[in-house]
């Protein structure tokens, strides 16, 4: 079986939320959505944790969060910079939004060598789908036609905010539960009718509320590095001046399928999403986890 990996997006500059929303308490004795994260991954199966965070708040991030679980799995790090580019690339001037989330899972090629998950730092994605894709990427193989990938995937309706839009990838899946494709629709409001995206031309569409969108819980062998630094260096030649564009994981796989350089299995899963993207959501989450606490699904303290 492989050794698997968790990758823990929390390099964002959580510009909606008003501050380090990665570093933000949520359980009852000061625990962290990271925490709940590290703590299902580890007794899932994971047998390594990668953190892609900024290297200005490193010292930080290292005390209040990675040492809590050096004595318990392998910790490591990695440094998203937004001048870390490939060569002929220079960042424009007045750039200061990150590359995106395709742009961190790169910064992490020199420290993952085995499958591995990715994950938000701050969305709360549940055991049973930490369980699921530990089970799925210990015994994946690469096919001969192609990578092998996956996907956790959650209804629409129970990812969205009271309080405001959300980014949310809108998948497409096959009589066989592969993924064939996914949509960034970057403005999800809840109504009363329903979900709605609002486009930048103004229209707005209700969605299916059953429809199931991608939470950046994703599983990848290493190859998946190949394919990024390419399609990285494709995006930079097309959108570099473009001050807030940026490489989303959902657009990769997108391509990648399009291709027929990849397939990904949907895994289903009973676990409930919930994550923090404005302070009002905040209150919610906590409220969350005191249920699970209740119902037996976490310990009162994760220490």
């Amino acid at each position: 079986m492989n050794q698997v990996t968790l990758l823990v997006l929390a390099a964002g500059m959580g510009s909606r939320y008003g501050g380090l929303k990665q570093l933000d308490p949520v359980g009852p004795n000061g625990e962290t959505v990271i925490d709940y994260s590290v703590f299902d991954a580890i007794r899932a199966g994971f047998s390594k944790v990668v953190f892609v965070i900024r290297e200005d708040f490193s010292k930080e991030f290292r005390a209040r969060v990675g040492n809590r679980f050096v004595d318990k799995i392998v910790v490591e790090y990695a440094y998203q910079d937004i001048n870390e580019l490939p060569a002929g690339f220079n960042v424009p001037e007045g750039r200061i939004k990150p590359w995106g989330t395709g742009h961190a899972i790169l910064a992490a090629s020199k420290v993952v060598n085995e499958p591995f998950a990715v994950i938000n730092a701050d969305d709360f994605y549940g055991k049973d789908a930490y369980a699921r894709i530990c089970n799925y990427l210990a015994e994946v193989v690469d096919k001969n036609e192609g990578s092998t990938y996956s996907m956790v995937g959650y209804p629409l309706q129970n990812t969205l905010s009271e309080n405001g839009s959300v980014s949310r990838g809108l998948c497409t899946i096959n009589s066989l539960g592969q993924l064939e494709s996914v949509k960034e629709l970057t403005k999800i409001v809840k109504t009363e009718d329903g979900p709605v995206n609002m486009s930048e031309d103004g229209e707005t569409v209700i969605l299916d509320g059953e429809a199931i969108v991608s939470m950046n819980m994703w599983g990848f062998t290493p190859d998946v590095f190949d394919h990024l630094d390419k399609m990285f260096k494709d995006f930079l030649e097309k959108n570099l001046s473009e001050s807030g564009s940026e490489f989303y994981i959902p657009f990769a796989v997108d391509s990648l399928i399009s291709e027929k350089k990849a397939s990904v299995d949907v895994l289903k899963t009973t676990s409930n999403w919930f994550g923090v993207t404005y302070q009002e959501d905040k209150d919610y989450v906590q409220k969350s986890i005191q249920s699970l606490i209740r119902s037996g699904e976490y310990p009162s303290s994760l220490v």
